[in-house]
Parts: C-alpha cells; sequence; structure tokens
C-alpha cells in the first residue's frame, strides 16, 4: 500500500451536519491506518462559527465520532486549489466547488459517486498516485452530469426533513466513507 498523504476537502451546505460527519469518519478511517490524510470540511453557505447541529453531535457519537469540537467553515476558492480530492455531499456542491475552482472538476465528486465510480475502475493500485487514480475515476464524465438533484448522488439533508433522520444519514456516509477510503488505500492481500 502506498502510504503517501492526501489533503480531502469535504463540502456541504452549511457545514454543521453532512460535511464534518463525513470529514470524520475519513479521518478516523486514516488515522486508524496511521496514514498522513488531512481531511477538512466546509460549507457552501455556512455560518462561519456555528456549531455542529445537536443532532449531528449525537448522531456522530453513536457512531464513535466527536464533533463537539467543530466548528462551521466557508468554502473558499483556496481550499479547493490546496485539496487534492474534493466530496461533495450533492451535485450542487460539487457545482458550486467547480464554480470556485473550474480545473477542480476532475477531482471533484459528490460522496455517492465517487464511492460508485470509484468501485468500477477499481482500488488504486500500490504507488499508484492519488491523482492519476482519480483521473481513471473521472474518465468519461462530463459537466452536464451535474445538473439537477440526483438520487444516485445526493445524500439527503436532514436538517429539518422528515424524509430522513440524521442516524440513517450519519450510517450512510459512514459506510460510504469506508468504501472510499478502501478504494483510496487498499489493503494488500495477505
Amino acid at each position: 500500500m502506498a502510504a503517501d498523504g492526501i489533503s480531502i476537502l469535504v463540502v456541504c451546505t452549511a457545514n454543521q451536519c453532512r460535511s464534518p460527519l463525513t470529514a470524520a469518519a475519513l479521518a478516523r478511517r486514516a488515522a486508524e491506518a496511521d496514514l498522513p490524510v488531512v481531511v477538512t470540511s466546509a460549507g457552501i453557505a455556512a455560518l462561519p462559527g456555528a456549531l455542529a447541529t445537536p443532532p449531528t453531535v449525537d448522531a456522530g457519537r453513536r457512531l464513535g465520532l466527536d464533533l463537539s469540537g467543530h466548528y462551521a467553515t466557508s468554502l473558499e476558492p483556496a481550499s479547493v486549489r490546496d485539496a487534492d480530492l474534493v466530496i461533495g455531499l450533492e451535485r450542487r456542491h460539487v457545482q458550486e466547488i467547480v464554480l470556485h475552482d473550474p480545473r477542480a472538476f476532475s477531482r471533484s465528486f459528490t460522496l455517492k459517486e465517487l464511492a460508485r465510480r470509484g468501485a468500477e475502475v477499481g482500488p488504486r493500485a500500490d504507488n499508484q498516485p492519488v491523482g492519476e487514480w482519480l483521473a481513471e475515476v473521472h474518465r468519461g464524465r462530463r459537466p452536464t452530469e451535474l445538473l439537477g438533484a440526483s438520487r444516485a448522488d445526493d445524500v439527503d439533508d436532514p436538517t429539518g426533513s422528515r424524509a430522513v433522520d440524521h442516524v440513517t444519514m450519519a450510517e450512510e456516509v459512514d459506510d460510504l466513507a469506508q468504501q472510499i477510503f478502501a478504494l483510496l488505500y487498499p489493503t494488500p492481500e495477505r
């Protein structure tokens, strides 16, 4: 397994629920594997300094994730530019990411899209640069695929929703984070 580190930026709307949970799930896996992966999060409409919502903190706690010290951050062009991988929780988040930096399209995906397309390509090869693997995952994508909402690509926002709860969403993003981490850093067969 390649031990090279990467920078991952996870983006949602307010940076108080989905993106902090996803970032924490990815960061936990990197820490457990002792890998130099830096994971941050931001929101396209964040109120800087706002805390993670109480239901989000509770849902994270059930998964062993501590979000009590999380403070919302606004999406900034520099954070997009500096990230090796940018993950949105909905297509509209990826749209905003690409508006901040059109060159980021090839390394920006929704969480579900990255898990799906990554599984189609297969895990990153030993010593394969992350950027090279992401280029394979990106191959054949078109910007028009970002138009509209998509059940296949969007993680539902439980904030103010009766259709989805925080625990179900947290379990979904934790499972997707596990899938993505396994694709980025596959365990060598023994």
